[in-house]
């Protein structure tokens, strides 16, 4: 079985799902930002401009997953959860 770099919580394959049907095809990429300020950004597809340097992490609900080469470079040992809580958005670690 090939390594996943990335996966999806239940409560946000139904709020991807909900986006899907709101929006039609979605991608995401994972910010730059130092600090909190690195949040994965959802995107109607083709909204967010794929630079040479962006890396796809693979694919959660039919959605291609990116983040840019550098930031691959520092993360491309960590396994990424996506998931939803309530208020406001913020990276979390455990």
């Amino acid at each position: 079985m090939a390594f996943q770099r990335i996966t999806v919580s239940e409560k946000a394959k139904e709020l991807i799902q909900k986006l899907k049907t709101d929006h039609g095809d979605l991608m995401f990429h994972q910010s730059g930002g130092c600090c909190d300020g690195s949040q994965p950004m959802c995107f109607q597809k083709g909204e967010f401009y794929l630079g040479s340097s962006d890396v796809c992490l693979g694919v959660i609900e039919d959605c291609q997953f990116w983040m840019s080469k550098d930031q691959f470079e520092y993360l491309k040992h960590t396994h990424l959860t996506i998931d939803v809580v309530a208020g406001r958005g913020s990276k979390l670690f455990t």
